[in-house]
């Protein structure tokens, strides 16, 4: 290191010495002045101590005499003194207990209790000064402060202060203001006019209703003060009698006796409903209160419902319905002609009298008295129900019965609606018959299906065998004619038996009643695969897993059997293929079978379900088997269609129910 750098190294150390000693002596100057001044807090403390000793004696009788809390702190906050109220008011457990009443202070007041402290200091006093304090129990209130500057020889050393907890009192005025403001509110939006008149006539409140029913453009507040006669003047010309209008207003306040109901009609048709009610204080009469009601719509409602009452009391005399009116002790009060009609009785020989005494045949009283317990408990319900009219036959009614009430809620009694289905209930007990009749005569046509289906077969396959020996002996005999007409007689021996066969099927497959259960398809259309005849040049593929269905098993493998032969039948195509598929849908399994045979053109796509319509007029084919499945479909809640076009091939869709 050069002597140049040592030497402006050695000058900012001696630099740097003489600052600190100056520092120092700045800080010595401050703890003496600091000093001085704890000092002399010390004796105005002191002194004050005195001050207070030396008007202890003088101060203890005002505080046993103050019933607000009374509480003396110096300048800083602290408290110096306080009565017994203050300390159950700001939660001490006792006086003398020190704490900084800044401290209660609730933070949202804290800038404005500091202003508070500059106008005290300023002013020499505080008064109406509301503050939400925090006690030492952690109650949050809200207190009332008057308070003032205690001074020694003109100086300044204490404060104190009158509290008083206004909480309550506050939340007592806060709610009077807000149930004021409602009061208000509701009585300018009431539906009714209201108009409050004191004594001397003179308007002290009216709401918007009286305004608009009176055709006033000022507003409800413009009116307080106006005096009513001036009012009334104005407003007399919108009814139909005017001076009457006005002179019976001025007899009612002349009275002074209340007045309910009173109506009015206007000049436009609208109908006013008033009330008039003095006010009395201590028997003093302090003014009156109007109160008007446009009732116009509730008149012409009425009025209405007198003509709807006329209206349907008629209905209901003419009506082809039996209506009985009974009470809880099943009399009879009321009841149309129709009832009559259908009873044979007269009102006299009914009216008073009990119905279940009169009307039912004595097997069906229970009935009618269960079903009047039941009406007692509020249910309404319909029943058949036998009676026996006045010249003793016997008729079937049908009755609605429902629990009478009054404007109370209250059971009175019921009303019953009876409907005559004697005829009806004759039809059914024929059905009943014919449906019986029906089910034995269709069990007799399946055994005789059955039995001809025999006698039918045996003599056809005599035939069948004695053709084929005429063949056999006289095979060297017979010329080509000859043996083609043989020929002809066993192809139409052969399809005869087929037809048979086809019309005992479509009869067994009818049968409404199946035996159900869970039949695995998938297996199913593997166990066919295996035994029916497929040529080598058609493939049948399973596109997807078969499901596992709820059907009748024999059923359903007659179903797949027949639309899978008919495809093979009529395949046409060098190479030809049957694809089977299923998509499943929210209720169903929906299957579809395609193939590229000789298709079906769309015209005959509904008649080919039909028995015994064969588009291909060949030996095999008899015209039953897609009838046979339509119905096998059927019994299963599904449905069957197909799509087709001819030259391309057809794919036949049916869905089976889950």
């Amino acid at each position: 290191m050069s002597q140049k750098q040592i030497e402006i190294l050695q000058r900012a150390l001696n630099r740097e010495k003489e600052a600190r000693k100056q520092a120092e002596k700045i800080l010595e100057q401050k703890s003496a002045e600091l000093y001085q001044v704890n000092q002399k807090l010390l004796k105005s403390n002191q002194d004050l101590e005195t001050l207070l000793t030396r008007t202890d004696s003088q101060l203890q009788g005002v505080f046993e005499n103050i019933v607000d809390a009374y509480v003396i702190i110096d300048l800083f906050g602290n408290i110096l003194k306080m009565n017994d109220a203050a300390v159950s008011l700001l939660g001490f457990s006792d006086a003398n207990e020190y704490f900084n009443l800044n401290e209660m202070v609730n933070p949202v007041d804290k800038q404005r209790v500091q202003e508070s402290f500059k106008v005290l200091f300023e002013k020499g006093s505080l008064t109406n000064f509301q503050v939400n304090i925090i006690t030492r129990k952690n109650e949050s209130k809200l207190v009332h402060i008057n308070s003032s500057i205690i001074y020694d020889q003109g100086i300044p050393v204490a404060a104190q202060g009158i509290v008083r907890d206004i909480t309550k009192e506050k939340e007592a005025e806060e709610q009077l203001i807000e149930s004021r403001n409602r009061l208000s509110t509701l009585l300018l939006n009431l539906d009714s006019g209201v108009l409050l008149e004191d004594e001397n006539r003179t308007i002290v409140l009216t709401n918007n209703k009286f305004c608009d029913l009176f055709n006033i453009s000022a507003s409800p507040d413009k009116l307080i003060g106006e005096n009513c006669l001036n009012s009334i003047a104005q407003s007399k010309n919108l009814f139909k009698n005017p001076e009457s209008f006005a002179n019976q207003i001025n007899q009612i306040v002349q009275n002074r006796v209340a007045v309910l109901g009173d109506e009015l009609k206007m000049i436009n048709g609208k109908i006013l409903e008033r009330d008039y009610i003095p006010i009395f204080n201590n028997d003093v009469y302090k003014g009156h209160l109007w109160s008007y009601r446009d009732v116009t719509l509730k008149r012409k409602y009425r009025q209405g419902l007198e003509a709807q009452k006329q209206k349907y009391s008629s209905i209901i005399a003419n009506m082809n319905l039996g209506l009985v009116e009974v009470d809880n002790d099943d009399k009879i009060l009321m009841v149309n002609q129709s009832f009559l009609d259908m009873t044979g009785y007269s009102k006299e020989e009914l009216i008073g009298y009990k119905g279940k005494d009169i009307l039912p045949v004595q097997e069906d009283k229970a009935i009618v008295e269960n079903k009047s317990k039941e009406r007692k408990k509020g249910k309404t319900e319909s029943y058949e129900l036998r009676i026996k009219n006045k010249q003793g036959e016997i008729k079937h009614w049908l009755v609605s019965g429902a629990p009478n009430y009054n404007l109370n809620g209250d059971i009175t009694g019921s009303i019953g609606i009876n409907f005559d289905i004697t005829e009806i209930k004759n039809l059914h007990i024929q059905k009943e018959h014919l449906l019986k009749k029906l089910e034995k005569s269709n069990n007799e046509l399946q055994e005789y299906a059955h039995i001809v289906s025999h006698d039918l077969k045996s003599p056809l396959r005599s035939i069948y065998a004695l053709v084929s020996w005429l063949k056999e002996d006289n095979k060297d005999k017979l010329d080509q004619t000859s043996l083609k007409n043989f020929n002809l007689i066993e192809t139409s021996l052969e399809r005869m038996e087929q037809l048979i066969t086809d019309i005992l099927d479509y009869s067994s497959a009818g049968a409404d009643v199946i035996e159900k259960e869970n039949v695995d398809i998938h297996q199913l259309v593997g166990d066919l695969k295996q035994i029916l005849f497929v040529p080598e040049n058609i493939k049948i593929d399973i596109l997807n897993k078969l499901p596992v269905v709820l059907g009748d098993k024999t059923k359903l493998q007659q179903l797949f059997q027949n639309l899978i032969s008919n495809a093979v039948k009529f395949i046409d195509k060098e190479e030809g293929y049957i694809n089977i598929d299923v998509t499943e849908q929210e209720t169903c399994y929906q299957f579809s079978i395609s193939d590229n045979g000789i298709g079906i053109e769309k015209q005959y796509h509904e008649k080919i379900f039909k028995i015994f319509h064969a588009l291909n007029k060949s030996k095999d084919s008899t015209g039953i088997g897609l009838s046979i499945v339509k119905k096998i479909v059927n019994l299963h809640e599904g449905n069957i269609w197909l799509e087709s076009e001819p030259g391309i091939g057809s794919t036949f869709y049916f869905t089976i129910k889950k």
